[in-house]
């Protein structure tokens, strides 16, 4: 694709308190091959550095634009924000965390695509994750043959379980026209209402997907994805999707079928938490969100659950007493 013919992007990097890494996060941006684009910072009051080094920025390049919040937003809300601050010229929309940073043919590729396949409103690619040991790749399990599945499809796989590459928002790009149809383009306040976006983009349009690493997405202790890891928040979200689009893309049974499944495997892993003697916020989180998604807290099923994973640990002398050592041995190497 020529410069000429390349179609205006809008960028978004919604931060807070980014100094550590935002610096990194714009070079990605400014080392894009592609070159039509505007980039649009949106900081929600950060008391460090971080819009210091935004303003720096867009002095050097014209296409940068820096917004503050005048109060303090939840990440969603300031998400939603940015998403409102794009370009009416744009015709695709990237979001890049302030953590992550992109390869330099990221954004070439992706448009690419998607001008290649004018039904696709939503384009993948695999994504590397990582930070200190922990490395691993994202978004994987399509064949590389598949570069364009419809909506329905690729839905109906990620509701079903069966596949999961509907990836972070740094791995994404967005047709703008979708972007742009509502005030809320993240439609619900979790943590992980990205997820949910991709199921009502996948309403009207297909999925394309590159099957090349454009994005690294940065694992560190303040990543908004560990807190929801901690909270297994994952799972009330999941539901809470099934619930809301699998009408839309999954027979009645289906749907039935896999809300069990995961309600299953769900209090599996409460029963985990709570032989670890997990605080009370954890419990009062949960028992929140189930509300919220129409589910209600099940004492006797957790119960069950519970008496299930001790008798496991009663039955397995050796495998407990290795994971106790293991919880130990850094409070021990701290004596």
């Amino acid at each position: 694709m020529s410069t000429a013919n390349e179609p205006f992007v809008s960028i978004v990097t919604p931060v807070y308190n980014g100094e550590a890494y935002l610096r990194e996060c714009i070079e990605s941006v400014l080392a894009q091959t592609y070159s039509n684009w505007e980039y649009i910072i949106v900081n929600n009051c950060s008391t460090d550095g971080t819009l210091r080094i935004a303003e720096e920025y867009s002095c050097r390049d014209r296409r940068i634009q820096v917004h503050s919040n005048d109060n303090l937003l939840p990440i969603i809300a300031n998400h939603n924000r940015a998403f409102r601050l794009i370009s009416p010229e744009s015709k695709y929309c990237k979001v890049v965390s302030g953590d992550d940073w992109l390869y330099p043919e990221c954004m070439a590729h992706m448009v690419e695509l998607a001008e290649a396949n004018p039904s696709v409103g939503l384009v993948g690619s695999y994504q590397l994750s990582g930070g200190g040991d922990k490395w691993y790749l994202r978004t994987y399990g399509l064949p590389y043959s598949s570069t364009v599945v419809s909506g329905r499809e690729i839905s109906r796989a990620h509701l079903l379980g069966t596949l999961d590459v509907l990836g972070d928002p740094t791995s994404s790009l967005y047709r703008a026209d979708l972007v742009r149809r509502t005030d809320s383009f993240y439609p619900n306040p979790t943590a992980e209402a990205d997820l949910s976006a991709c199921y009502e983009c996948l309403r009207v349009a297909d999925f394309g997907f590159v099957h090349q690493v454009l994005s690294y997405e940065r694992l560190h202790p303040g990543q908004m994805s560990n807190t929801s890891r901690s909270l297994e928040a994952y799972f009330t979200s999941k539901i809470g999707d099934l619930r809301a689009y699998g009408p839309l893309y999954l027979e009645p049974a289906e749907q039935e079928k896999r809300i069990n499944e995961l309600m299953e495997e769900y209090y599996t892993r409460l029963a985990l938490y709570a032989v670890h003697f997990r605080g009370g916020g954890f419990w009062s989180y949960h028992r929140r969100r189930l509300k919220e998604v129409g589910v209600p807290f099940s004492s006797v099923r957790l119960a069950k659950a519970i008496s299930a994973k001790v008798l496991d640990l009663l039955l397995n002398p050796k495998e407990t007493s290795g994971k106790l050592l293991r919880r130990l041995a850094p409070r021990l190497s701290r004596d």
